[in-house]
């Protein structure tokens, strides 16, 4: 009589029994020895640091360095931001040290198109902790149209495959942080649900506290069950553009300067890049609170790009504007080639339309959609952009919307 090995049920006590070299197992014991490792996976799923080569901050500098074009001062700030990343999660697993190491939360100021969310995607390459990016202008406050903070955690839960534990020592970007910026001088006695009222509650986030979070995001499913994640260990990174802040800068640096060395001390100051002097106090003036300024102790700013770093942008990262076009057209077996003074030419418009890298990439789909259209229908293996008919395809398009005043 064909039976279980494990719990002993004959064939006809069970939906199914599986026979193997010496014995027989049922699909209840199957399910039951699942479930037991699935549990003892969880127990075990512990980050294992000793696994994993740690790259040194100048390490994860040189791997920013191949997909991103120049802001050195923003590279090192956010490879030794992760390099201490993963030393602090190294500390809290061993717990053989009474000092406590703090994590500390950036803040990375610049003006738009200048590479602040892809030096987010780009560090995302190469970690071996959950990563996600999230977008500050759809957060709201509870009970109001729009996500609730805690669609951040869901979507870092989501990258961690809703593991818990792996998400509690997750890296969360936060972009366009400024569009959350207090609408007035003044704190707002009425609700100013998408400035001041996400500020209150991005607070325990940052800081570190045990958060509800609705696995399917939002509140707008009572029924599901609630996960809860210690955002201790979350590394928190925002950016923004801050438009407008270099006023403020100004303004401090001008009321900074006053007396017998003000003169000097005036003219030292590079006028052409003032994002460079930004302090805690310009974010404060700029609507930010100064509880959320004091959870984001390490600022930094990226470089206005100038035409030298376009012009590399253009063609020198491994992801290169001009090689993503030349990989599209050998897809259709053309290969792509540009005269080097179009890459000038290019370089000049978007400084003139003021889009930072992102103007790059408006320009040339300008230039070469009607290539892009027409080729791949005729036989042609070859196409070469000359600055003639790169001109020619600008001078017919109304370029004049991409423009910023």
């Amino acid at each position: 009589m064909e039976k279980c090995s494990f719990c002993g049920r004959e064939k006809k006590d069970v939906n199914l029994l599986i026979a193997g070299i010496s014995g027989h197992i049922c699909d209840s014991c199957i399910n039951q020895a699942y479930e037991i490792i699935e549990e003892e996976l969880k127990t075990t799923s512990d980050f294992d640091f000793n696994s994993v080569k740690l790259l040194k901050p100048k390490e994860i500098k040189a791997f920013l360095d191949q997909y991103v074009v120049g802001q050195d001062d923003a590279k090192r700030y956010l490879s030794v931001a992760v390099y201490n990343h993963y030393k602090r999660l190294a500390q809290v697993k061993s717990k053989k040290d009474d000092v406590e190491i703090e994590k500390s939360n950036i803040v990375l100021v610049g003006e738009t198109g200048t590479g602040k969310t892809l030096l987010a995607r780009t560090i995302a390459k190469m970690l071996h902790v959950p990563f996600t990016i999230v977008d500050a202008t759809v957060l709201t406050e509870a009970g109001y149209v729009g996500e609730d903070i805690e669609s951040i955690l869901t979507r870092l839960l989501q990258a961690a495959d809703y593991d818990v534990s792996a998400a509690e020592r997750g890296i969360v970007f936060i972009d366009e942080i400024d569009k959350i910026a207090r609408k007035g001088d003044n704190p707002s006695i009425t609700r100013d649900v998408s400035g001041e009222g996400v500020q209150q509650g991005l607070l325990k986030l940052l800081e570190g506290s045990v958060i509800n979070v609705p696995p399917q995001g939002g509140r707008k499913h009572p029924e599901q069950k609630m996960i809860p994640v210690n955002t201790k260990n979350v590394l928190f990174i925002c950016g923004g553009a801050f438009d407008g802040i270099e006023k403020k800068i100004s303004q401090r640096l001008n009321t900074q300067v006053v007396g017998f060395g003000g003169s000097d001390q005036r003219d030292r100051v590079d006028r052409k890049n003032v994002l460079q002097y930004i302090a805690p106090q310009d974010l404060k003036s700029f609507g930010l609170i100064p509880e959320i300024i004091g959870r984001l102790p390490v600022l930094t700013y990226l470089n206005p790009l100038d035409k030298e770093t376009l012009r590399l942008i253009l063609t020198e990262p491994k992801n290169a504007i001009i090689k993503q076009y030349e990989k599209l057209f050998e897809i259709d077996h053309i290969k792509l080639s540009f005269d080097e003074e179009c890459f000038d030419f290019i370089v000049e418009k978007a400084v003139e339309y003021k889009l930072g890298a992102r103007g790059l990439r408006s320009i040339c789909e300008v230039i070469i959609n009607d290539a892009m259209f027409e080729l791949p229908s005729e036989e042609v293996h070859e196409f070469n952009v000359t600055l003639e008919y790169a001109k020619q395809k600008l001078s017919k398009a109304n370029l004049s919307k991409l423009k910023v005043a």
